[in-house]
This record gives structure tokens, C-alpha cells and sequence, in this order.
């Protein structure tokens, strides 16, 4: 079914009949079109109430309710809900602001009206509109001429689909894009024959981010041909939100552009824009009001102050949503670049002049021809009664405030690549490479520096995250420091770094001593031992063959165990923290003397069992029974089987007493090594065991003698 829709023109009234719901869907729709606004009659429902039913609409995205009288503020609630083009579904009701500002001065020939906020609500087909006075009353009533207006921003180029975010662009000299602003320009030259002079541009002290100027976005130059007004400087900007919704994709941001234009200009009655400047939450900027985007242009954003500063929009509601990472980048990289033309911190604060006698959302009251006190990146709502840039937006200006201004937040060395760490001091051979991190984004750097010893080594550019220097021998500083576009600069703690190119020492050599415990044909129990050092910090000694194992600087000994009969190199490396190492790598064997291979005195019997070494062992209970082996290495253990009823034996080195060894255990254990003694160096050494013979448990049982070679 088509419903019908009043048109209010400039020239009368003049009914349409409304188009299909398929109207917008077809090739025809993506072609181009013009932008069109659409001003549709709100029904008198009671003297505090306006509505306008379901209506069936020609295609729009963007609307907003006017009213007459631009002095007069609604005080009540306006609602609206639209119907999705596309899926024919119905949204819910969404409240529009009413906090609208008037302008200080008229601004072209047409009238003024006021309005709320504009609404994006991507392509549409039908309205419906609900004002209701807000404590629903007569008493005030609503104002004269309510009508809602509906924007179709039309299709201007293809290529608006096809613009990218901006926001982390950083080259101080950007790569042009089509329809985008690198170098400041303005726009194409109003149709006012009477233009006045443009103002000399003054440099920033930090770079332009990249703009898309008015062309960019298709701006219908005709629509605004009034030419544009200077103020002298501009020393503050004001942060806003509109378009009412974050529910649009950065693709159609052009178009959402193109909308508020129109909505500013044939709806408010506007000359042109009111921001100087707008957002997406892509992080894109877009030129708002003509002039020059270098220019101290005249906007109509903050009644009472427009006269000093300029405005700058992110569409989106940020209300109970804050803008996006991108968005506040972007924001804050136009504050920088606007105020930085001015000699103006963005940190700091300004004696602005009241235009307008007025309270703010705050309650603070302003008197024309007064200063006063502001943040050079100020909120809408502290120069004017209303709610933007909404509650979270405006939690964010301080976040906005320092990326504009500086030092780079965040900055952190996350590693020290070709150290080592001892405690709190880096060692390195020579060459580091340094890594770190910022949550400042890149676009609001400048670069990044390497300092050794508080002094600059070398320089990074602002998207580096690594940098890598030289050091020479002996102990250094290391930081980093993160150079803000503003020239604010912030440094990482300094890191103690030793320089150290000499390899560690084993001022004693790994050797291999038997040791007692279980001896085997495959496995004899040995104690490594060792002594490594450095002169600046030894980090540890490793075992690389015939088996490996890991230890600190401070250990010296391991006990292993080592295969019988075979050589085997013990192989280490000493490594320091800087990463030099040194290696040493003897060779031991050990070798097992079994008892027949001892020369005998006394008696002597063979016992066999598979838990002897070779199956066999000798037993005596005879006192000074002895067995003798002659070897030659640098180290020997006794081989032996206890038992409850063993007895005790003398054991002589070289024909020297050295030790009584008992024999004796609780528990019946073969192949022991009970004994063992080490020397120096190889040599031909005998060892001669005697039976004691001691009372009640006379035997003893010898399984042989193992000796390191």
C-alpha cells in the first residue's frame, strides 16, 4: 500500500504520491543523485502533543525535527522510528537531542530555524514521529511549524565508498588519495561575487593529518554559496558528537556527511556546515565548513564562542559509548595540528571571550564580553546547555588532550635482544637490539631514539619498534626515548648494559672420580667435577656429551655414571651472560679388574651368581687372606657384596694402610663400590685389601677393583 507525504516547500505545499517500498532498491538508486531534503508536517495531537503517523516516505538516512522560532528551545521529547529500506522492518523509538544551538548572528537570507540533532538512520522508507511537551502540559506548549525533516544525501561518486581511515597515517606530507586534502587548500570558490581576502595561513608546529576535502565527500557547492567568514586565531577547539547513532559503516560516512550538511543548511538555515571539521570512527577526517582547512574559518558549532575557536564532530552517539581509538586519534592530530598554527598547547588552558549571555550543561553562567577560563580542547557542553559530545565522549577528552599534546603514553623497552640478564644488568658482546612498545599511536609521533650512556645512538621512525646499536667494551646505559609530534619527548628507565667480549675460563678442568654406590658391566657410578669462571658474570656450564645436563654458575660437581671399557669424552661448555663460551673436553675410562685378575695370598674361595660382575666373586674368612691389583690410572674403588654376617677389611695404597672398610649391612647388597680414593693425575698406583677377620663374621666377598684411566 502507498501512503501519501506533504511536502512543505520554500514556495507552498505540494503533495507527492509516495513511491513503492521497493523505491531505492533497483541500479537506478545506485546511480548518481542529488542530495534532498524533505519536510514533512507534524499533525496537531493535543496543544502538547505533535505526531506524525507511519508514513510511507521516498527513500532518506538522515532526519531531524524543526521547528520555527531558532530562539525557541523545545522543552520536551522528540521521538522517531523509520523503517529499514532494505528489510522493511521497523526500528524502535530513539529520542533526538534537543539541545540545538542558535547562531550568534544570522547567517544567510533564509530563516532560521531550530532543530534537533540530526539522526543517521541509513536508507529508510518510512517515518513515524512522536513530540511530546516534556512534563505534558499546555502551559508553555510546543513550538509553532514542527515538522520533520528527511534527508536523502544522495549518491554523489563510487569512489566515496572506496576512502580510507585515516586515522594512523603518519607521513607529514601524505600520499594524495582522491577528493583528499594533503596540503591545506579550501574549497571551491563561493558563488558570492563579493568574497573576502583569505587570511595567510600560518604553519603548525606539528604535521596535517590527512583531510578529504569538501569535493571528497560531494559537497553540492550551490547549496551554501555565501562566502565564508575569518576569525583572527583560533585558540581552542570544541569536540561534539552528532548524526546521532553509531550504527553506520565508515563507507557511508560521505554520505552521513553529505546529510548533515544539507540538514545544517536547508533545515537550520544555515549558510553552510557548522564543524569545521568531522570524524569517523574509522579515524577519517572530512573538511566541514568552506574556507580553507588551514583557516581560522568561522563556524556555527558552540553558541557564545564560535568567534575563537573552531568545532570539530566524530559522528557517532557517545552517550553511553565512547569513540573509537581511531576517532580520538584523529580528533586529537586536528586539535595538535589547528592550535599548533596558534602557538597553543593543547594541554592547556585559555581566557575565551563570551559571545552570548548564557548557562552551560553545567550550570555555569557566562555574561557577553566577559572571559573565560576554558581547556584548549574543550567539550560542546562547556561552552553551551547540552549534552554533547555525550558523557563518554567527554570522559575521553583528557585522553584526547594528552594525544594531542604529548609525551608519547605507554612507552616500555619490552626486550634487549643479544643480552643476557643477571639480576638487573644486561651483558652483551657488542651488538643489541632494542624493542619496545607506546599505546600512543604512531600518527602522533615523531620518531623514536636509542640513547647509550644519555646520549643519542641512533634514531628510529615513528612505526619502529626495534633499533639496533653498538656498544663497545666496558658497562653502558640503555633507553629509550619516544619523540612526541608536539616535540614532547618521554624515556624509559635507563637499563645497566655490560659490554664483555671474553670468554669464560675452567680454572679446573672437568674430571671424572669413581664414587661409591651400585657398580655395573654398563653403568660405573663417578662423580664431574669441575670450576668455570668469568670475569664479568658466568651464567652456566653445560654438559655436552656423553649425555647433557644444565648448571648454574655456582655448581662444580655431578654425579653421573660412566659405561664400563669404553672412552668416553666429557665434553663442556662455560657460557658468560654476554653469550661467549669456552670449551673443554678430556676423555676417561673406566675400567673394571675382576677378582681373578688380583694377586692371592691366603684362602681364597669362587662363588658364582648372576649378581656378581662376570658372575663370579672370591670369598675368604681367613685372617690376612689378601688380594692385590696394580693398575695405572687416577682413580680406584673397591667392588664388594655386603651382607648382615659380613666382616671388615684392611685396605693398603701403594703398601700404606689407609682404611678399615666394614663390610657389614642390614641388607644384602652385590657390586658395591664401599670404597673409593682419587689422585691428581694418572699413575701406577696398587691397592691390596687384607681380611680382617673379625669375630663372629669373619668373610668377606670381593666382586673386584674399578680404576679410571
Amino acid at each position: 500500500m502507498s501512503l501519501g507525504a506533504v511536502i512543505l516547500g520554500g514556495g507552498g505545499v505540494a503533495t507527492y504520491a509516495a513511491a513503492s517500498p521497493s523505491s531505492g532498491h533497483g541500479p537506478e538508486a545506485r546511480a548518481k543523485r542529488p542530495v534532498r531534503v524533505y519536510d514533512l508536517a507534524l499533525e496537531n495531537a493535543g496543544s502538547d502533543k505533535r505526531r506524525l503517523p507511519r508514513t510511507e516516505t521516498k527513500q532518506f538516512s538522515l532526519l531531524g525535527v524543526s521547528w520555527q522560532d531558532a530562539d525557541r528551545q523545545l522543552d520536551g521529547t522528540v521521538q522517531v522510528r523509520t523503517r529499514d529500506a532494505g528489510t522493511g522492518e521497523w526500528t524502535g523509538w530513539r529520542d533526538l537531542e534537543t539541545g540545538v544551538d542558535p547562531l550568534e548572528v544570522p547567517e544567510a537570507d533564509s530563516e532560521e530555524r531550530g532543530a534537533t540533532e540530526p539522526l543517521w538512520t541509513g536508507p529508510s522508507d518510512g517515518v513515524e514521529v512522536q513530540v511530546v511537551h516534556a512534563d505534558g502540559t499546555t502551559a508553555a506548549g510546543l513550538p509553532k511549524g514542527l515538522q520533520v525533516n528527511l534527508v536523502d544525501p544522495g549518491v554523489v561518486t563510487t569512489a566515496e565508498t572506496k576512502l580510507d581511515p585515516a586515522a594512523f597515517v603518519t607521513a607529514e606530507t601524505p600520499t594524495p588519495t582522491p577528493g583528499t586534502s594533503t596540503e591545506p587548500t579550501g574549497s571551491p570558490a563561493p558563488a558570492t561575487p563579493t568574497a573576502p581576502a583569505t587570511p595567510t595561513a600560518p604553519p603548525s608546529s606539528v604535521p596535517q593529518p590527512p583531510v578529504v576535502a569538501r569535493a571528497g565527500w560531494g559537497a553540492d557547492e550551490a547549496m551554501s554559496p555565501e562566502a565564508p567568514e575569518y576569525n583572527p586565531d583560533v585558540k581552542a577547539v570544541f569536540v561534539h558528537h552528532s548524526a546521532g547513532t553509531n550504527d553506520y559503516s565508515c563507507a557511508e560516512s560521505p554520505a552521513l556527511v553529505r546529510g548533515i550538511y544539507a540538514y545544517h543548511v536547508q533545515t537550520n538555515g544555515w549558510k553552510d556546515l557548522g564543524y569545521n571539521f568531522l570524524v569517523d570512527k574509522c579515524g577519517t577526517v572530512f573538511e566541514g565548513r568552506k574556507g580553507g582547512i588551514d583557516q581560522p574559518v568561522l563556524g556555527a558549532h558552540t553558541y557564545g564562542w564560535n568567534r575563537e575557536s573552531a568545532g570539530i564532530a566524530v559522528l557517532g552517539d557517545h552517550t553511553s559509548t565512547g569513540a573509537s581509538q581511531a576517532a580520538l586519534t584523529s580528533v586529537a592530530r586536528v586539535a595538535a595540528w589547528k592550535l599548533g598554527q596558534y602557538g597553543a598547547d593543547p594541554a592547556g588552558t585559555v581566557q575565551l571571550t563570551a559571545g552570548a549571555t548564557q548557562d552551560n550543561y553545567f550550570g555555569t553562567s557566562y555574561t557577553a564580553g566577559t572571559a573565560y577560563e576554558f581547556d584548549r580542547v574543550s567539550a560542546h557542553r562547556d561552552g553551551f546547555n547540552s549534552e554533547c559530545p555525550g558523557n563518554s565522549l567527554y570522559a575521553q577528552l583528557p585522553s584526547i588532550r594528552t594525544l594531542a599534546a604529548g609525551p608519547v603514553q605507554g612507552l616500555k623497552v619490552t626486550s634487549l635482544d643479544g643480552t643476557g640478564l643477571s639480576g638487573t644488568t644486561y651483558y652483551t658482546k657488542g651488538k643489541v637490539t632494542a624493542r619496545w612498545s607506546a599505546t600512543t599511536p604512531t600518527s602522533l609521533i615523531k620518531e623514536f631514539r636509542v640513547l647509550v650512556d644519555g646520549k643519542t645512538a641512533a634514531t628510529a621512525a615513528p612505526t619502529a619498534t626495534s633499533q639496533s646499536v653498538t656498544l663497545a667494551a666496558g658497562a653502558h646505559t640503555v633507553a629509550v626515548r619516544a619523540v612526541h609530534q608536539s616535540g614532547r619527548s618521554a624515556t624509559t628507565a635507563a637499563l645497566k648494559v655490560v659490554t664483555d667480549t671474553t670468554a669464560p675460563t675452567f680454572s679446573t678442568a672437568p674430571k671424572l672420580s669413581l664414587r661409591t654406590g651400585t657398580v655395573n658391566t654398563t653403568a660405573v657410578p663417578v662423580t664431574l667435577a669441575w670450576k668455570s669462571a668469568d670475569d664479568a658474570a658466568l651464567r652456566r656450564t653445560q654438559l655436552l656429551s656423553p649425555t647433557t645436563a644444565t648448571f648454574g654458575p655456582t655448581t662444580t660437581s655431578s654425579q653421573r655414571t660412566a659405561k664400563s671399557g669404553t672412552a668416553s669424552t666429557w665434553s663442556m661448555r662455560a657460557s658468560d651472560w654476554a653469550g661467549n663460551t669456552r670449551t673443554s673436553s678430556p676423555s676417561f675410562t673406566p675400567v673394571i679388574l675382576q677378582e681373578s685378575k688380583a694377586t692371592k695370598s691366603g684362602s681364597w674361595s669362587t662363588r658364582s651368581s648372576g649378581e656378581y660382575l662376570g658372575g663370579k666373586s672370591y670369598s675368604s674368612a681367613s685372617k690376612g687372606a689378601s688380594l692385590s691389583w696394580t693398575f695405572t690410572g687416577r682413580s680406584a674403588s673397591w667392588v664388594v657384596s655386603r651382607a648382615s654376617g659380613s666382616g671388615q677389611a684392611y685396605v693398603y695404597v701403594d703398601g700404606k694402610k689407609t682404611a678399615t672398610v666394614d663390610l657389614k649391612s642390614s641388607t644384602t647388597a652385590y657390586r658395591q663400590a664401599i670404597w673409593t680414593k682419587s689422585w691428581s693425575s694418572s699413575a701406577k698406583h696398587t691397592v691390596k685389601i687384607v681380611v680382617v677377620g673379625t669375630s663372629g663374621r669373619p668373610t668377606i666377598t670381593t666382586d673386584g677393583l674399578v680404576h679410571l684411566k
